[in-house]
């Protein structure tokens, strides 16, 4: 009888597991970014929950919790338990962190989705230069200041390796707390150039006062049709700030499924898609991936940036 008792216990307890699963999401899912409100991050953070939320079916919410460049966020995502309910928006800055801490992949992290892949952009006050030819010729003799985002972070790593690839003096790195800042300074002339993504700069370069030098990437952006990128400059230096969705290791086989198809659903729809143009100045067809691609990318940034870190003398 007892036997029997603890048998149909168990059946119970069996069943109540797998409805408890099913059932997800239940409750709100927060979406956790390092960036301030405003920033790249959070902007694609936000523009995720708001074209997902719908096919989700349970309200998304974005959680800001800047600090450390990334240090602060995965802290977070730690300490909060390993079930679909944590979203952490991940970048390339979380791969610095985790490269300092002397990772070679994107441990500990399930990948969800990438939605963007935002090249770096040099760009300097407009009628500073006359094209990207001039810019780098300027350089040769005498270093330009370069304002930058933070340090030991992917924008001054790729100040740096784009001046070594160009063979032109390397770079004087003058950090900020962020893009805002910077460009309040590139205008005033307090620095010669600044390191950014198109979108965060769009609103300045619209009104006419920034002009994009130098796209680093393979392909120019659609929103730059006419501003030449590093390939087409014969320069090896190709960067971008990724950004993407992952969740904590231990998250259930079951749930990972529901994020990674109802992200994906939401991200490749047109509210998204009009957001990556018009809002980022970027290409839906090669910002959006799936976690295949996602992951890998990610395990890739984390290599990457702990050889560019060591070649920098930022770690041993």
């Amino acid at each position: 009888m007892k036997i029997s008792v603890l048998a149909a216990g168990l059946v119970a307890l069996g069943l109540a597991t797998q409805g408890q699963a099913a059932e997800f999401p239940d409750k709100t899912i927060e979406v956790v970014t390092h960036s301030g409100a405003g920033g790249g991050t959070d902007l694609t953070a936000r523009a995720m929950v708001r074209a997902v939320e719908p096919i989700i079916g349970t309200d998304m919410i974005v959680v800001n919790r800047p600090g450390g460049a990334g240090v602060v966020s995965l802290k977070y995502l730690e300490d909060r338990p390993s079930d679909g309910y944590t979203l952490l928006t991940w970048t390339t800055g979380h791969a610095v962190q985790q490269a300092k801490n002397g990772a070679t992949t994107a441990e500990g992290l399930i990948p969800i989705a990438r939605a963007t892949n935002d090249p770096q952009v040099l760009m300097t006050a407009c009628g500073k230069f006359d094209d990207a030819e001039a810019f780098i010729e300027a350089q040769k003799e005498k270093p330009l200041r370069y304002g930058v985002t933070h340090v030991a972070n992917i924008d001054d790593v790729s100040a740096f390796m784009f001046g070594k690839a160009a063979g032109i003096q390397q770079p004087q790195i003058v950090p900020f707390e962020g893009g805002g800042d910077l460009e309040t300074n590139l205008i005033g002339g307090n620095v010669d150039v600044a390191v950014l993504n198109y979108g965060e700069a769009a609103a300045q370069i619209d009104a006419g006062k920034i002009c994009p030098m130098i796209v680093m990437a393979e392909s120019r952006l659609e929103s730059a049709p006419d501003v030449a990128t590093t390939a087409d400059l014969g320069i090896d230096a190709d960067y971008s700030t990724v950004r993407g969705f992952a969740v904590a290791e231990g998250t259930p086989p079951e749930v990972v499924e529901t994020l990674r198809t109802t992200v994906m659903e939401g991200m490749q729809g047109e509210q998204f898609g009009h957001f990556l143009t018009s809002a980022m100045g970027l290409s839906p067809e090669t910002s959006v991936a799936d976690h295949e691609v996602w992951g890998e990318q990610m395990n890739a940034a984390v290599k990457n940036m702990n050889a560019a870190l060591v070649e920098l003398g930022y770690i041993e």
